[in-house]
């Protein structure tokens, strides 16, 4: 039997790098040695959790969870039956589609391992192909990319809007590059970490506000022009808000902040609910739109990826070999250290 290493959660706040079987790909399978896969928040939710309930309908105890939903590495074999993948190919990898659970959040098989399972593989759908001259750590960007191309999709941004994303983090600046990329005439970026702000005007942001310093409504007027609710209150003509960070007060912010007809896009998952000021949401009919995952976008992303791939290698602020993977890990655990961080298996080409 052949084993590898794989990434797991361990106790609460930590991880287990333990040794497991390595898979045999059936006839329409294929296997794939992981070269690159990031570590998203939902990795830190598990690592928070100690794992997740075995039967979390019935609250059942915690079992650990294969970590790693961003995956990008090279086909190592492939089943008879799979057409279009051959040995050698680079690819990314759709999580969702595995028919024995999301990988990385819950499934069976985690990207942050040596080889990973591809189930009914079929580009398109399981996985695509991209060239080598793409870095696969920056291949290993499609899955938030993919999350950023959603929001800003859900959001219907024209060219002639104004912008703010609040949050600077993996999916707020993703999310700036892609309005950006879409024709957006003003992206403002608004986050309390300087370095963060730094990184949003390096990657395409036309403004950035320190909203821990800062007036966000003074600041979004000087920067969009005046306009008004639907009861003629002055408010900063900001046609969309994008919240990629998660935080009351960023909702708050933006009931108070709102014009008549804007719109804010919820990206984050939100870390602690907040009362709901539905008379300020009134005032300026302000519409509200969720945005969760990428239903049609997983792969849309990866041409563009390819192209603009230096302007998205800077979102990565730390890339950490596998065999460092409980550094990798704590990094991800402490608010600030890092931006995006990846881990690496292999050589860095």
């Amino acid at each position: 039997m052949s084993t590898m290493k794989s990434v797991r959660t361990g106790g609460v706040g930590t991880i287990d790098v333990v040794d497991t079987e390595r898979p045999v790909p059936g006839p329409r399978d294929a296997l794939i040695r992981v070269r690159a896969c990031g570590i998203c928040g939902t990795d830190v939710t598990f690592l928070h959790m100690g794992g997740m309930p075995a039967r979390a309908h019935l609250g059942g105890d915690m079992v650990p969870v294969p970590l790693g939903h961003e995956p990008a590495g090279e086909i190592v074999e492939v089943g008879a039956e799979v057409e279009g993948l051959k040995a050698g190919d680079r690819v990314v990898v759709n999580p969702q589609d595995a028919p024995t659970g999301i990988i990385g959040c819950g499934g069976v098989h985690g990207g942050m391992s040596e080889y990973l399972l591809i189930e009914n593989a079929e580009v398109g759908k399981s996985v695509a192909v991209f060239p080598d001259t793409v870095p696969f750590a920056v291949a290993s960007l499609n899955e938030p990319m993919a999350v950023a191309r959603h929001c800003v999709n859900r959001s219907g941004a024209k060219p002639g809007d104004k912008v703010v994303v609040f949050g600077a983090g993996p999916i707020g600046l993703g999310a700036a590059i892609w309005l950006k990329l879409r024709g957006v005439e003003h992206v403002v970026v608004a986050d309390v970490i300087p370095s963060r702000l730094e990184k949003a005007l390096a990657v395409g942001a036309d403004a950035v506000i320190n909203s821990a310093e800062e007036d966000v409504a003074a600041r979004l007027t000087a920067l969009h022009g005046q306009s008004a609710n639907a009861l003629g209150q002055p408010r900063p003509g900001t046609d969309i808000f994008i919240d990629a960070a998660g935080v009351p007060v960023v909702f708050n912010t933006v009931v108070g902040s709102a014009k008549w007809g804007a719109k804010l896009v919820m990206v984050a998952v939100q870390k602690k609910g907040s009362e709901i000021d539905l008379g300020g949401m009134l005032r300026s009919e302000l519409t509200l739109i969720a945005s969760q995952g990428y239903p049609t976008e997983i792969f849309e992303v990866t041409p563009e990826l390819v192209e603009h791939q230096e302007r998205f290698a800077k979102l990565i602020s730390h890339r950490v070999p596998f065999a460092e993977a409980e550094r990798a890990f704590r990094l991800a655990l402490t608010p600030g250290a890092a931006e995006k961080i990846v881990v690496t298996l292999g050589d860095e080409d």
